[in-house]
């Protein structure tokens, strides 16, 4: 069963197509990315999964139900993580947790053992009594998570949850994210950073103009581009013939030099590396450092969508 069912959703503010018939399956235990550029729909598509939009045309279903503005049974089993921090100032770390989850949980000792587990998950311990002004902006962003996952969530919407964070923060929320989906939430991940999403999503989705372009594991997404290696050697000069004769290789997609460093785009090969450093040795052509690695999920972005991801 599909944990979020979207089907040929369509959402259109005035002449502007927001969504166009947009599909989105996520199983039970992902950890699913939603990648695309700025206003490429993504905001939109989990506003409208949240009921937060409303929406021209199609279907939305939660856990194998109709999702509706007044399914609050449903919506109890969702949490939240906006980009945007939204607590409250005059409330401490504690007060902010416990308020946050207190919209789901009545019951008080529940409650007080979740804002615990919270704390503790996302790094708070020590600062329970601080009031979010006091905190750094890594903390901050960490309790903007608690408040949103205190509850235990089945279902959580993570937007660009590190962004501007100090690395140690960036690693306690992915650290975090990780041990929730061992306990059995499914999560809803978006990024501008393509490491966070290679290091922590099980599949992934590439959308643009509210539209799906490729949705796939990272391997699979990386497979569809073609491109199996990126091999880069510095070299001061590039002579005459010698891009021509290397685009002649066997496997070899592109070519360029610039900057002192020569960029070759190859298929998948066995001797990629070798064969491009013999054709220089055999033009007498000098050469230092000696660069090969796989394609990265931003190459299959850019190769996609014809764009980088950026903040």
């Amino acid at each position: 069963m599909d944990v979020v069912s979207v089907e040929n959703l369509v959402k259109r503010y005035g002449d502007v197509v927001a969504l166009d018939h947009f599909d989105l399956h996520i199983g039970k235990g992902e950890v699913f990315g939603l990648l695309g550029p700025n206003g490429s729909g993504k905001t939109t598509a989990i506003n409208c999964i949240l009921q937060l939009l409303t929406y021209d045309k199609g279907s939305i279903a939660l856990f194998g139900e109709p999702m509706h503005p007044s399914r609050y049974d449903l919506k109890r089993r969702i949490g939240v993580v906006p980009q945007n921090v939204a607590v409250f100032e005059e409330l401490t770390v504690r007060e902010n947790i416990d308020y946050f989850c207190g919209l789901y949980v009545d019951d008080r000792a529940r409650r007080r053992a979740l804002v615990d587990e919270a704390v503790v998950l996302v790094g708070l311990e020590g600062y329970e009594k601080r009031r979010p002004r006091k905190l750094s902006g890594g903390l901050l962003r960490r309790l903007n998570i608690a408040c949103g996952i205190a509850h235990k969530p089945d279902l959580v919407f993570f937007d660009e949850p590190t962004v501007a964070v100090d690395p140690q923060s960036r690693n306690t929320i992915l650290e975090g994210i990780e041990q929730m989906n061992r306990a059995g939430s499914t999560i809803v991940y978006t990024s501008h950073y393509m490491e966070e999403v290679e290091e922590i999503c099980t599949r992934i989705m590439i959308m643009d103009h509210g539209r799906a372009l490729a949705t796939g594991t990272n391997t699979e997404l990386k497979a569809m581009i073609g491109a199996g290696e990126k091999i880069r050697v510095e070299t001061p000069e590039a002579p005459e013939g010698l891009l021509a004769r290397l685009e002649g290789l066997p496997h070899v997609l592109r070519v360029s030099h610039r900057d002192g460093t020569l960029y070759v785009t190859c298929e998948n090969g066995t001797h990629n590396v070798g064969d491009v450093l013999a054709v220089l040795q055999d033009g007498g052509v000098p050469f230092g450092r000696v660069y090969a690695e796989p394609p990265t999920l931003n190459d299959v972005f850019l190769e996609i969508t014809g764009t980088e991801l950026r903040d």
